[in-house]
Parts: C-alpha cells; structure tokens; sequence
C-alpha cells in the first residue's frame, strides 16, 4: 500500500511539475518567459533559439501561440518589451513615448499586442509603427497610449491592451546583431509620459 502511494504521490508532482512548466514556457501566461537562449537588449528581450534548429517543443508550442512567422534568424528575429525604462509593467492606462534610431536591420517594425499575445480589438488602425513612417531618419519617436495624442506625431494605440507588450521585428538583421546581441547600442527607449488615476506612478 505504501508503494501504491508514493506511486500515485510522484505521478501527481510530477505531472503538476510538467503542466507549469509547459504554462511557463510556452508564454500562457502574460511577462514572456526566462529561459538559457534569453538574450536582452536595453530592456527588450528575445529567445535566440527561435529561427534556428535549434528550438525546442517549448520554443515552437510558444512560437505557435504568439503569432510570430518564425523565419529563419537569418531573415528576421524578434525582440519583445513588457516594461518600460523604470521597470513597471506596460498598461494602457499610462502613456509612453517611444524613442529610437538606426537600427541593425534593413527593415524594422513595432507591434502592440495585449497581455494574451493577440493585437487589441479597437478600430483605431494603429498598433503599429515602422520604418516607412521615419523617411531614413536617425532619430525618431512615437507615443503609445489609449487616445490619439495632439500635434502631428506618430501614435500606436493601446485601447484595449490592457497590460500589453510591444513586438520589434528586425528583418533582414545585420551580421553584428546576429553575432553579438546584447552587445548592440540604440534599441529603442520606452519612457513613461503619464498615467491616468490609479494607472501607475
């Protein structure tokens, strides 16, 4: 009978062990995940396995759920940001400004996705920003936030994101980016603007 027990005992831990680590990994749950091949950039973080063969089940079931084309590292990476320059998770009751320059790819874009991976239901057609909006320049920026800021500047909507997160593609990216991630300048900033009541600091 003990036997019996400490069967059914590992066979409990173990399965319960094996589901949190497949929730885990696989990005179920909001704030992306941790893992060896994790490579971070000025606050933007990406799996380096992704686009290589080197992928793991864990790797291509979180691929699958995220959306992502998952083109050869070669052709594209991706990098993904859920906070912002102070640390505090990205929320669309605050509004951010989000400031960059030349970066190491021949074309680039950034996507706003809510916490559960998928584009935010709102009819303002702006969840994303890209390299056709800066004409060549070497400095640019945008606001994020959940109503269309004054003036004539760039704008990506968070209404209903809720607790989102921002996708940078870089396709076609350069040698040195390939080579030596984290040792890249110029990743774009996300400075927090302001927040509403009970939004943040």
């Amino acid at each position: 009978m003990r036997i019996l027990n400490w069967t059914i005992a590992g066979t409990v831990l173990g399965s319960t062990a094996g589901l949190v680590s497949a929730i885990l990994l696989t990005g179920i749950t909001p704030g992306g995940f941790n893992r060896a091949e994790t490579v971070f950039v000025n606050g933007w973080f990406s799996d380096w396995s992704i686009g290589t063969d080197g992928g793991d089940r864990y790797v291509k079931a979180w691929v699958a759920r995220h959306g992502l084309l998952a083109m050869r590292k070669t052709e594209a990476v991706y990098f993904i940001r859920t906070v912002d320059d102070d640390g505090e998770a990205l929320t669309e009751n605050c509004r951010y400004v989000v400031t960059g320059g030349t970066l190491p790819a021949g074309w680039w874009s950034i996507t706003l996705y809510d916490r559960l991976g998928y584009l935010p239901m709102n009819d303002d057609g702006k969840l994303s920003f890209d390299a056709s909006e800066v004409a060549g320049s070497t400095s640019w920026s945008f606001e994020v936030s959940a109503e269309k800021p004054v003036g004539d500047v760039g704008w990506v909507s968070s209404r209903g994101g809720e607790a989102f997160d921002l996708t940078l593609r870089l396709y076609l990216p350069d040698p040195a980016l390939l080579d030596d991630p984290e040792g890249q300048a110029g990743f774009p900033a996300v400075r927090r603007l302001s927040c509403a009541e009970g939004g943040g600091s």
